[in-house]
């Protein structure tokens, strides 16, 4: 028997999304301890792997569920990675998860808060944090404000929705275990307001056990520099979203390189044309992987 702790490290999914599944569709229910502690054993460690297989290779978690309760499924028939019988393999993620951004798109126009967080569950319960968030959240976030400068949203509706999407990812940023000390500051430069990357990248972060504090939105660089100073952190991470932000970004950096930071590393679209010379690394445009290179980085330099 396992504990929920054990279960996710044995299956790679997070307690949270365990507890959501096991509430959600009933595919597994685990036995409890005198104290109310969750168990797991073999047979529900290979209904969850099966769970994730299917869930990454294009499923919905709700039709997982079903095929699985309903034997369609078994859970020998998929190794956890490999396609789902019947689905085509990989080749189906691409359709289902487009069908998720354009059904959260929808929601955000009917202006109800139930349909946006009724996506949002769907969203968030379709994999683990990394399987989902360059892949569907983010490209879900995008099409907001694709949506909203066509004209198919209005600048309420868009905002609602965003900051829907915050609000998850803030509470997936508390929930994320990290040490007490800082040792990454992420933040964006003053005047940018569009922070849900820097977010989901601080979020990726804490998730691979690296202490971060996020500074959030419209940072001043005096700001920064204090907080570098307050924390002794190694990195500081500056989100470029768009062209406006180059100039503030290299004031950023020019205050901080004085502070011996051991990495200072830009992130975001824009990223790539703020020249800010020497010793500034752009990262990779996928959150997760460029959290992989933060988190590699400070361990080098560390």
């Amino acid at each position: 028997m396992y504990t929920i702790k054990q279960a996710s490290a044995r299956t790679g999914l997070g307690a949270p999304l365990i507890r959501a599944w096991e509430r959600r569709y009933g595919v597994i229910a685990p036995t409890r301890t005198a104290s109310g502690y969750r168990l797991y054993d073999d047979a529900a460690i290979g209904t969850l792997r099966t769970m994730r297989s299917l869930v990454e290779s294009g499923w919905s978690a709700s039709e997982a569920a079903r095929a699985i309760r309903a034997g369609e499924v078994r859970v020998t028939d998929v190794a956890v990675g490999g396609p789902p019988p019947g689905t085509g393999g990989p080749a189906a993620v691409e359709p289902y998860r487009s069908r998720l951004v354009e059904r959260f798109v929808a929601a955000a126009g009917s202006s109800s808060p139930a349909d946006i967080e009724a996506l949002l569950d769907e969203i968030l319960a379709s994999g683990s944090f990394e399987a989902i968030v360059d892949d569907v959240l983010l490209p879900a976030s995008a099409a907001l404000g694709g949506a909203w400068a066509s004209g198919a949203l209005s600048v309420a509706a868009e905002h609602a929705a965003s900051a829907a999407v915050a609000r998850r990812l803030a509470a997936a940023f508390q929930a994320a275990a990290s040490p007490a000390r800082s040792a990454v500051v992420v933040g964006l430069p003053p005047g940018s307001r569009h922070e849900l990357g820097a977010l989901a990248f601080s979020v990726a972060l804490r998730r691979r056990g690296v202490g971060c504090l996020y500074l959030g939105a419209d940072v001043p660089v005096e700001a920064w520099v204090e907080a570098v100073r307050r924390t002794k952190a190694r990195a500081a991470v500056i989100g470029v979203v768009t062209d406006e932000d180059r100039v503030p970004t290299r004031a950023v950096v020019e205050a901080l390189l004085p502070e011996r930071v051991s990495v200072i590393a830009l992130g975001g679209s824009a990223a790539a044309d703020t020249a800010t010379g020497d010793g500034v690394i752009v990262l990779p445009s996928r959150v997760v992987e460029a959290a992989g290179a933060v988190a590699g980085a400070v361990a080098r330099r560390g």
